[in-house]
């Protein structure tokens, strides 16, 4: 008798204790499921994002490529980025066609919702291909509506914060509105426009400071151009007499010094955004070195 109210004196304390366990798993999946995980493509909207979600309690951003990776010209999605995305609730998205491993990701993570960074943007084509160029942020105009699209998408996403995230977006777009104001004024009375820009980053940017590209030295970055093209650029800036070449941070300056060395043109550097600070004054503080560097190559 005593060996059965033994092991029913066990079997209840066993009991209790799984109890006990099963409910601290329980507790421990509902936080969870109120955090929020959010992961960006690259750079630019990493850093649009951590202004939206700034001080919004269990929301986590994370960026899925490597700060130093640029703009995501034929990235191929590695097995580590389809490991942060297994974990997340929300993949925010340039879009325009700059992510094209979209389809693998919405595969094999259906349940992962996407916000479209770009979502009613106009495109401008290349010259070069035809194809929409996916570079909108670099225009301050654009990446306005981008900070707005990425808080509107988010708010129907995760409702709870939704006038958080609206509030983010007012704060942040207030201050990029007084970057592009700034830049205007300083920009919208020099009269020598024509520049050479290193890739296909700078059409949006061109457009929005009224900045003619009269030649793209790379079209696509990392292959470099022919001897041909080298000529026909050569030439362009002699007759055009263009002043300044912009090189980018992120690449070789080779070709545009080789350019430099045939012609009175010299050679400066405009960021297109795509590396730098993980932190959320850094699009603004890109933009204004840009400023400084447009004002001393167009004056």
């Amino acid at each position: 008798m005593k060996k059965v109210k033994m092991w029913l004196l066990f079997t209840l304390v066993l009991l209790m204790a799984c109890g006990c366990n099963f409910n601290n798993v329980s507790n421990s999946n509902n936080t969870k499921t109120n955090k929020v995980k959010i992961v960006t493509s690259f750079y630019p909207m990493y850093i649009s994002t951590l202004n939206v979600t700034k001080d919004v309690t269990g929301v986590q951003v994370v960026n899925m490529t490597k700060p130093q990776t640029g703009c995501l010209h034929d990235y191929q999605i590695m097995p580590e980025d389809m490991i942060t995305l297994e974990t997340a609730q929300v993949f925010v998205a340039n879009g325009a066609g700059m992510e094209s491993f979209m389809d693998k990701i919405i595969k094999q993570q259906p349940n992962l919702k996407i916000v479209e960074a770009s979502k009613g943007i106009e495109l401008i084509k290349n010259e070069s291909d035809g194809e929409e160029n996916p570079h909108v942020w670099v225009s301050v105009s654009n990446a306005i509506k981008q900070v707005r699209n990425i808080a509107d998408q988010l708010a129907l996403i995760d409702a709870p914060n939704a006038e958080k995230y609206k509030k983010n977006a007012d704060a942040y777009i207030a201050k990029l509105e007084k970057e592009k104001d700034k830049m205007h004024n300083a920009l919208d009375g020099i009269k020598d426009r024509d520049i050479v820009t290193f890739h296909e980053a700078f059409p949006y940017f061109a457009k929005e400071f009224n900045l003619n590209i009269v030649g793209i030295i790379e079209r696509e970055p990392g292959s470099e151009p022919s001897a041909g093209e080298l000529a026909e650029t050569i030439e362009k800036v002699k007759k055009l007499k263009v002043k300044a070449l912009f090189a980018e941070p992120q690449y070789s300056s080779k070709a545009a010094e080789t350019i430099a060395k045939e012609t009175s043109a010299k050679v400066y550097t405009l960021d297109p955004v795509v590396t730098g600070e993980m932190n959320a004054d850094a699009y603004i503080n890109i933009m204004d070195n840009n400023l400084k560097v447009l004002e001393e190559a167009l004056k």
